[in-house]
């Protein structure tokens, strides 16, 4: 993201992540996502929301991370045909072996 400030990664615990084709579909559950922390101004963040907002399929939550409070975006739907990542690794899932 330009002009956006690489603050570090995070596991974070009590959430799953899902392969929705072109994007990942993160959700409370049982498991470990990994997280990508960047600080980010407020016309960023403005962005971020309309984009994920168009499609209805978003929500924003706020999380705690070692770097302080975060935003996350949760899938609002039925994950239930979609193929879980189990390395909880968006960037990785590529290295799972079916």
């Amino acid at each position: 993201m330009t002009n956006a400030q690489w603050l570090g990664e995070h596991e974070l615990e009590g959430y799953q992540i899902y392969n929705l084709g072109h994007y990942p579909a993160a959700i409370p559950g049982e498991g470990t996502i990994h997280c990508e922390v960047y600080r980010i101004n407020s016309s960023i963040l403005a962005e971020l929301d309309e984009l994920k907002s168009n499609t209805k399929d978003y929500k924003r939550e706020l999380i705690q991370t070692p770097y302080g409070s975060a935003w996350i975006y949760l899938y609002k739907h039925s994950v239930e045909n979609f193929p879980r990542i189990e390395c909880g690794d968006w960037l990785n899932r590529l290295d799972e072996q079916p």
